[in-house]
């Protein structure tokens, strides 16, 4: 079976690292687990890190968290669907929010349990996902404030997710003034201004972010120590906390181009060959990991010497040439993961969660 490690200690480093620049720099943060996919021993694993806040997009995993740790503040980051209202009161202590016919159905479901829910409204700044338009913002935070057991404590933003639009400090200065407005205008008092996630970190390192972002939503940049704003890593962070690995089922040397008439793959791929690879070998290797739990283009070998030939459900195969590290099956290939293949194989329940 192939199997995924966290490595505690590489975790441990970039939480550090984290942690210290945004106290540095007055902000609090939350980390987004959604990475994780509710598992129990990677989200304790956070959890014993010393975090007060974590956001997750699924009421499953926020109930693990609560399970683990009540004390931990939970914030469900996406705009709930009204079938898991009554969920999200019990398991999210705040939840992002859009739409105002949820709000008061959510302030209905707080009153049953005589709570009182905080929320964040999120605006749209151009990525054209969830976000309140400018023009309707006052309009919106005035019926809210309304509300008797509904409490803003937050006004925020989301960029890159979508289409890729990047934070800059533009936005960001239109953000805070949209929330320096909402203060004035109802005389109420917001905690978060909530622009910040691992694309806009860049933005701390050069300077330009407003001082009234004081509110981080954080995962891929613990989890893998990304520069998402400059499609790179950071230096001083650790990139592989997780670590793939995958079992060599079958090892041979097989020609490098295929035979018989050609049509499209699983996938509906269709391949061609040069015709200068005709009758030239290669040894193939197969490994115990296919397409159900990650697609290739998400992964890469730690060794540069191996290619990637293709996949289908449940089998990579690879290509490594002459086979000159005497590979051999039941060896182990090691991969590193982008945050999409981190995502794909963390979800997957065919692929063995370990912890280093």
């Amino acid at each position: 079976m192939a199997f995924v490690v966290l490595n505690t200690e590489k975790l441990s480093h970039n939480f550090t690292y984290l942690n210290k620049m945004f106290k540095k720099h007055n902000i609090e943060w939350a980390v987004v687990s959604k990475i994780l996919c509710g598992h129990k021993g990677y989200i304790t694993e956070v959890i014993n890190l010393g975090i007060k806040q974590i956001c997750d997009s699924r009421v499953s995993n926020l109930k693990v968290i609560k399970d683990i740790d009540p004390k931990i503040e939970t914030i469900y980051i996406k705009p709930p669907a009204k079938r898991s209202l009554k969920s999200i009161i019990k398991y999210a202590d705040i939840s992002i929010n859009t739409e105002f016919s949820t709000i008061k159905q959510l302030n209905v479901e707080a009153k049953k349990l005589n709570k009182t829910h905080k929320i964040i409204i999120m605006i749209e700044m151009g990525e054209l996902r969830e976000g309140v338009m400018g023009d309707d913002f006052i309009d919106f935070y005035e019926s809210v404030f309304n509300l008797s057991n509904i409490e803003v404590v937050g006004i925020g933003t989301n960029l890159n997710c979508l289409y890729g639009v990047l934070p800059n400090q533009d936005k960001l200065i239109q953000l805070s003034l949209y929330e320096q407005l909402i203060e004035a205008k109802f005389n109420k008092n917001i905690t978060y201004v909530s622009g910040g996630s691992s694309v806009t970190i860049p933005l701390i390192f050069k300077g330009l972010l407003p001082k009234s972002i004081n509110h981080f939503r954080v995962g891929e940049t613990l989890f893998l120590g990304t520069d998402v704003y400059n499609d790179s890593t950071i230096r001083n962070m650790e990139h592989n906390v997780f670590q793939l690995f995958a079992e060599i089922i079958e090892l041979s040397e097989k020609p490098i181009v295929p035979s018989g008439e050609m049509g499209t793959n699983v996938e509906g791929a269709e391949y061609e060959f040069n015709d200068s690879d005709l009758g030239k070998n290669s040894y193939r290797a197969i490994l115990d990991i296919g397409l159900l739990d990650v697609e290739d283009r998400h992964i890469q070998p730690k060794d540069n010497s191996i290619e990637i030939a293709g996949s289908s459900s449940d089998m990579i195969v690879l290509d490594i040439g002459k086979n000159s590290k005497n590979y051999k099956v039941g060896d182990l290939i090691e991969f590193q993961l982008d945050y999409m293949g981190t995502l794909s194989v963390l979800n997957s329940k065919y692929i063995e969660k370990k912890i280093k």
